[in-house]
């Protein structure tokens, strides 16, 4: 997804499902930083490369999941991830 995409940068609505289930949602209106001011930040110490991934915390919800689990994860309403545990 290109960011020009999404509505508001300052309000991404975000989901995960499990096994068909809603175990997590938020928005990024939640953050405490926004995300210029995490890359920002962690530029000081390393140098981002595009595909690294920055992990932020996640909402309620989290839990463990097991091989044979379904997960499908939505930005919006556009499906961005979706696969089988192994």
């Amino acid at each position: 997804m290109a960011i020009e995409e999404l509505n508001d940068q300052k309000k991404i609505l975000f989901h995960l499902e499990l096994n068909g289930e809603v175990v997590q949602q938020g928005s990024s209106r939640d953050m405490i930083f926004s995300f210029d001011t995490i890359v920002s930040y962690l530029s000081q110490f390393i140098t981002l490369k595009m595909g690294d991934l920055i992990y932020t915390g996640t909402p309620s919800g989290v839990g463990p999941v097991k091989i044979g689990d379904h997960l499908v994860g939505y930005l919006e309403d556009k499906k961005m991830l979706d696969f089988r545990v192994k």
